[in-house]
């Protein structure tokens, strides 16, 4: 994705508001928002923005399991097979 090609200053955005919403429906990229020509925002369909969040809680949750195999936080498939084993 680049985001270079969607680059628009904050005044578009004030004038053409229903049209950026509008063109989410086709175009899924962000759109970069700058004001005094520095970057200072990024807009998004919802779509895209709850699917990027779903993502990032899964890395999460993969990031936290690997720190806890690092750090021996971990047991053994035999452990919980005994485990289940002895509570049926």
């Amino acid at each position: 994705m680049k985001l270079s090609t969607h680059v628009k200053p904050i005044t578009y955005l004030k004038a053409n508001a229903s049209e950026v919403i509008r063109n989410f429906e086709h175009d899924k990229t962000p759109l970069v928002i700058t004001q005094n020509g520095e970057a200072k925002c990024v807009v998004q369909d919802i779509k895209s923005f709850e699917a990027m969040q779903e993502t990032l809680a899964l890395l999460r949750i993969l990031a936290l399991g690997k720190e806890q195999v690092e750090k021996g936080e971990v047991v053994g498939i035999e452990d919980v097979r005994s485990h289940f084993a002895n509570k049926s």
